[in-house]
């Protein structure tokens, strides 16, 4: 039922976006679709039948979070109201390599699902990096098709990388995040952001552009260049299990306040780190698990399943992201 309550979701969230017409002016404006993307992404890594396109390599997570006045004062959401929010959670690899080396360099992701006290969701979903490697959604798809390994080789074709990052250079500043920072020990010692602008709403109805991000109470630790050449393929997982069983795992949850003149619609460009911040609640995991048969495996984590208090701006990678997620559900519920 919950796969079928997931899907369905994502059908409701894809005609409300051809309703409103969001969808069809980011594809007017940038004409991709989510079949050509999602067909990419599989072009790319193949198909683990029944399992994520992308992210596939994850573990699952379960807690709870607690906002706080502060935020409630920006948002009328539930998650602000100092209740105990139930939450699954699930940890990630970018790509769909289900055995993807723990060591690869590549962004790391939380996606966040909060049970509401009046019975509807909020997802948040999220990655280790402050900014995304795309404007558009053909800057992914471009990415996806160059990334597509050589039959002869089994690799890229560094001609057609380096004539991608040429040609994209909205691709550049997340590469550049990435090659200077080393990827982290353990789920459990990494931010995670929501690289999107979203909006706070209040009780009079007054909005408030705002970006977040989780910090890690254990602080953040990254791998030293030795680990990267030394550690197994798979450690991330079992480490984070590990941590849970010692005692709670906690994430503050960080909300920066927008001005007049950020960048609301491009999450390639990060805000000043002038802008205020207040502390909006605090997430709490409490145990994790392989991902077969545990909560997280069969959500689909789609960033616009949102409560009453926080809505999406025009971000076409953002109002993309629904429709492929949608897309990639229904493959993975046909066992595709």
């Amino acid at each position: 039922m919950h796969d079928i309550h997931q899907f369905m979701h994502g059908s409701r969230m894809l005609l409300a976006c051809l309703i409103v017409l969001a969808c069809p002016l980011a594809a007017a404006e940038d004409p991709v679709t989510p079949e050509q993307v999602v067909g990419a992404i599989e072009g790319t890594f193949g198909v683990t039948p029944g399992e994520r396109r992308n992210h596939t390599k994850g573990t699952c997570a379960e807690g709870e979070f607690v906002g706080t006045p502060e935020a409630a004062a920006y948002s009328r959401s539930p998650l602000f109201s100092g209740q105990r929010i139930p939450v699954i959670a699930r940890f990630s690899l970018a790509g769909g390599n289900p055995k993807a080396p723990d060591t690869a360099r590549s962004p790391r992701g939380m996606a966040l699902e909060f049970a509401l006290p009046d019975g509807s969701l909020q997802h948040m979903t999220m990655l280790n990096i402050p900014v995304f490697g795309a404007m558009r959604p053909r800057t992914f798809l471009d990415l996806m098709l160059a990334s597509k390994p050589d039959p002869a080789t089994g690799k890229p074709d560094p001609e057609k990388l380096k004539a991608f990052k040429a040609n994209h250079p909205d691709s550049l500043a997340q590469a550049e995040f990435m090659a200077k920072h080393n990827p982290p020990v353990s789920y459990a010692n990494s931010a995670y952001y929501g690289i999107h602008t979203f909006r706070f709403i209040d009780g009079r109805n007054k909005t408030t552009p705002v970006r977040w991000r989780f910090v890690p109470q254990d602080g953040e630790k990254r791998l030293t260049d030795a680990e990267l050449g030394s550690l197994p393929a798979d450690f991330l997982e079992q480490r984070l299990i590990e941590r849970a069983r010692t005692g709670p795992v906690r994430w503050d949850m960080i909300v920066s306040i927008g001005e007049p003149g950020d960048p609301e619609n491009d999450p390639t460009l990060a805000w000043p780190e002038t802008r205020k911040q207040i502390r909006a609640g605090t997430l709490t995991v409490t145990s994790a698990m392989p991902q077969k048969g545990a909560a997280c495996e069969p959500v689909n984590f789609d960033p616009l399943v949102m409560g009453d208090g926080i809505a999406p701006t025009n971000d076409p990678i953002l109002l993309f992201r629904s429709p492929a997620y949608a897309l990639s559900f229904a493959r993975r519920l046909g066992g595709i």
